[in-house]
């Protein structure tokens, strides 16, 4: 009889760093750091440091989950990067898990998933899709999950998906991202 998996799974889509480390249904170790910035160069030490933790190396994994949005841009990106480089190079399964995904399997009974956007606002899942509104507005929203809680959530999903294969993981973006082009006219290039 095979082993249960040994999955990976991360989340950076916050003003934080979480990772948690499972064995099939089993929660190994969580860490998560509070941070606004700087999850690039912190993510590979903390995902490092919690598989030392428990006598484990990059080899020993068989698949990895990633938290993929909504949430912050640029750690979103972070994190999608990073599970797509380390399952390329580790030849192993990267699963993307969304935001709502993960929230789902945290919140209370008849509490509706939230997840805090900026300006007092929050999107909800609705029969039609995410819905953007009032924070205020959402009747019933769940607590808002620790960032290890969220990276827990994310791993735990992810086996319920293994050993399926998917597609890489890709950023889950409910609004088309802000940054608009220069608009400075390109310089004259001189022959």
């Amino acid at each position: 009889m095979a082993s249960p998996p040994l999955i990976l799974g991360f989340d950076t889509s916050g003003a934080y760093c979480a990772a948690a480390l499972m064995r099939g249904g089993h929660l190994l170790g969580a860490v998560s750091e509070d941070m606004a910035k700087g999850q690039a160069e912190r993510l590979m030490d903390l995902l490092q440091d919690l598989l030392k933790d428990h006598d484990t190396g990059w080899r020993d994994l068989n698949a990895l989950a990633v938290g993929t949005g909504p949430g912050n841009f640029t750690g979103i990106r972070i994190g999608v990067s990073a599970a797509r480089g380390l399952a390329l190079g580790l030849g192993i399964p990267a699963y993307g898990v969304t935001g709502f995904e993960a929230r789902a399997r945290l919140a209370p009974a008849g509490h509706i998933v939230a997840i805090p956007a900026p300006r007092d606002m929050a999107y909800s899942m609705t029969q039609n899709g995410p819905q953007l509104g009032p924070l205020a507005d959402i009747a019933n929203p769940a607590p808002p999950p620790a960032p290890h809680e969220m990276a827990h959530a994310i791993a735990a999903h992810a086996t319920t998906l293994w050993p399926a294969p998917t597609a890489p993981p890709a950023p889950y973006y409910l609004r088309a991202p802000d940054a608009a082009p220069a608009r400075d006219a390109p310089p004259a290039i001189l022959t």
